[in-house]
C-alpha cells in the first residue's frame, strides 16, 4: 500500500490531495484572492504563498511529509517529451523556473513537489504535462516552414481517459484506436494510435474549434489584417487568442451552463454560438478518421463541457456514423496524477528522466 500526497495548481488556486494506492483519502482546493496572485510579478514568485498554505493542509489533516511514499506535482510549460510519470531533477527544475514554453501556474506544481519531498527525502514525480509530444512528423509539417504544429494539449486527462475507455472495452491501451475530445475551457481533439496521440490540435494557441475562452483556428489572412490594421500589442493579440476569445467574446460568458441556460429562454445569438461550438468540435473529430485510416474502435467525450447532455447530444449525431460515441464526463486530475506515480510505485511502468 503506497500513500502519495499530489499538487495541482491552477492560476488561482491550488488543489492538493492525498491517496492511499487509487482511493482518496482527502482533497482540498486552496483558494488565493486574485489581489493576492497579481501582486506577484512572475509565477515563481508565488512559491512561498502556495508551499506555506500546502503545508498548512497537511498540518490541518495531521498528515506529515514523511507519511507519503511520493509527491507528483501537475507538469508544467516543458520541452516536448513522451507520455509518462517523469522524475523532478535539476534539469527539469531550471525548465519549469525560467518557463521554458512559457509561463504556467502548472510550472509551479513540480518544483512544489521538489521542495516538499526534499524535506522527507522522497520523490517527487510529474505525470503527462501538456507538452507531451507523441505526434507523427507529417502532422507537424505546415505551407510555412518556418513554422511548424506543435503538441500542447491536456494529455494528463487524455491519456486517463484512454485507460479508461480501454478497460470499458476489454482491451490494451496500445491496442486501440480512439478518437478523444477534452472539451473544457480550452478545447483539444486527438488521435489515438496504439497508445499513441499521433495527432492533436493546440487548444491553447490558435489551433482546432473554438473553446469557452480561446478563438481556435481563425481564416489566417483576415486575422492577419484584423490584428494588424487594429495596432494591438503582442500582449492583446495573445489575450485575443487565448482569454477573451471563443464563447465569451461572442456571449459575454464562458460558462455553457449560462449559454444553455439563455438558449431555453428563447436568445438566438446563445443558439447560434452553441450550435457553432458543436459544428466545430464535430468537425475536428471528423478531421481524425483518417489520421486512423478510418479505423477508429472508439470516440470519447470528456472534460466539464461533457457534462451538458445538450451539447454532447448534438456532436454525437454528427459523428457516430465514424464509431461509437462514449462520454467520460468531467476530468479527474488528481487522481490521473496519483495513478501515474502508483504505476512507477508498483513497477507497472517506468519511471522516465528528462
Amino acid at each position: 500500500m503506497y500513500e502519495i500526497f499530489v499538487i495541482n495548481p491552477g492560476s488561482t488556486s491550488t488543489k492538493v490531495g492525498a491517496f492511499k494506492n487509487d482511493k482518496k483519502i482527502f482533497a482540498k482546493n486552496i483558494h488565493h484572492s486574485k489581489k493576492e496572485i497579481l501582486s506577484f510579478k512572475r509565477i515563481t514568485d508565488q512559491l512561498d504563498l502556495r508551499r506555506k498554505a500546502i503545508l498548512k493542509v497537511l498540518k490541518e489533516e495531521n498528515k506529515n511529509i514523511e507519511d507519503f511514499d511520493a509527491i507528483v506535482g501537475r507538469g508544467g510549460a516543458l520541452r516536448p517529451i513522451e507520455s509518462g510519470t517523469y522524475r523532478v531533477n535539476e534539469n527539469m527544475l531550471k525548465d519549469l523556473r525560467t518557463g521554458f514554453q512559457g509561463e504556467h501556474a502548472s510550472n509551479l506544481g513540480g518544483i512544489l513537489a521538489a521542495e516538499i519531498a526534499k524535506k522527507a527525502s522522497i520523490p517527487a514525480y510529474i505525470v503527462d504535462p501538456v507538452v507531451v509530444d507523441e505526434m507523427d512528423p507529417v502532422a507537424k509539417i505546415t505551407g510555412r516552414p518556418e513554422i511548424k504544429r506543435r503538441s500542447i494539449f491536456h494529455a494528463l486527462n487524455h491519456k486517463h481517459t484512454a485507460r479508461i475507455m480501454a478497460e470499458k472495452l476489454g482491451k490494451s491501451y496500445k491496442d486501440l484506436n480512439l478518437i478523444i475530445a477534452h472539451l473544457g475551457g480550452g478545447i483539444t481533439i486527438g488521435a489515438h494510435q496504439n497508445g499513441r496521440v499521433v495527432d492533436i490540435n493546440n487548444g491553447l494557441y490558435g489551433d482546432g474549434p473554438f473553446s469557452p475562452d480561446r478563438c481556435g483556428g481563425l481564416p489566417v489572412w483576415d486575422a492577419v489584417l484584423y490584428f494588424l490594421s487594429n495596432d494591438f500589442s503582442k500582449e492583446e493579440i495573445f489575450k485575443k487568442i487565448s482569454g477573451d476569445a471563443g464563447v465569451v467574446a461572442h456571449l459575454g460568458t464562458n460558462d455553457i451552463r449560462e449559454v444553455v441556460r439563455r438558449m431555453k429562454k428563447g436568445d438566438k445569438k446563445a443558439e447560434d454560438i452553441f450550435n457553432a461550438l458543436v459544428y466545430q468540435v464535430s468537425k475536428e473529430i471528423g478531421k481524425m478518421a483518417p489520421v486512423l485510416f478510418g479505423n477508429v474502435d472508439a470516440i470519447v467525450l470528456t472534460g466539464g463541457i461533457s457534462n451538458e447532455k445538450m451539447f454532447v447530444n448534438r456532436v454525437k449525431k454528427r459523428v457516430e456514423f465514424i464509431a461509437p460515441v462514449y462520454i467520460i464526463a468531467g476530468d479527474d486530475e488528481m487522481k490521473a496524477l496519483a495513478l501515474g506515480a502508483l504505476r512507477v510505485l508498483n513497477g507497472e511502468e517506468e519511471l522516465k528522466e528528462y
